[in-house]
């Protein structure tokens, strides 16, 4: 039965794409390196920004790495990080969850970012945390940053279940023998996140809360079970 639920922030409970996009090219710009097309950007919404610098510049300089996600930070800290809205819905599926079950945050997103943007927007008072990264990237490795939230609240693997839009959510899940859920209206294709085992499936945020329900009540059947 579950009693916990772990929520990704970017592309789960509100949409980064114009904030993230921006910073990004501001970052490449200042250091003159060929952009892609803003389209093209957003499938490096939720993964570590050290990920993604990496993959854009074709690089494996740490340094530069580093230096880009600075400059990145620059912008994000002061203008990126409010252009950013809840997905509609979203208020909503958390004020119906908040009554009945534990919800916390896990994102890559560096922890003073994240809860910046959850106070901005209302919605820090349905967690009971907000777990996030350091600006260093010690958790890049979402697995090991669900290790850690699930073992300072002492959370049961088998009462937990992440929601998230992102194959990274699923292979952390599973990593910690907690339950999936994916979330199709955010930058992860059902494909992607069923090609990573995903265990359920919703396509708008009132979906989850129908799913988490059943879920907080009796045994359902996952995707790919019988």
């Amino acid at each position: 039965m579950i009693t916990n639920v772990i929520f990704d922030l970017d592309g789960t409970l509100t949409d980064p794409a114009e904030g993230i996009v921006r910073c990004i090219q501001y970052s490449l710009g200042r250091l003159s390196i060929r952009c892609p097309a803003a389209e093209e950007l957003t499938q490096y919404i939720g993964p570590p920004l050290r990920d993604t610098f990496a993959s854009i510049c074709g690089t494996t300089d740490k340094q530069l790495v580093e230096q880009a996600i600075s400059i990145f930070r620059e912008r994000f800290s002061t203008t990126g990080l409010f252009e950013n809205s809840p997905y509609p819905q979203v208020p909503k599926m958390l004020a119906s969850l908040h009554r009945d079950f534990s919800l916390f945050i896990a994102t890559s997103k560096p922890q003073v970012f994240a809860a910046r943007i959850l106070d901005h927007f209302s919605l820090a008072e349905y967690f009971n945390e907000i777990q996030g990264n350091d600006m260093e990237g010690r958790l890049d490795d979402k697995a090991e940053m669900l290790k850690e939230l699930i073992h300072r609240r002492e959370l049961r693997a088998t009462e937990t279940i992440m929601v998230g839009d992102r194959m990274h959510d699923v292979l952390a899940a599973k990593k910690n023998n907690v339950m999936s859920l994916g979330v199709t209206y955010g930058y992860g294709s059902k494909k992607e996140l069923v090609d990573a085992g995903v265990q359920y499936l919703c396509s708008t945020p009132m979906e989850v809360v129908t799913q988490v329900r059943l879920l907080g009540s009796q045994t359902t059947v996952a995707i790919g079970e019988s």
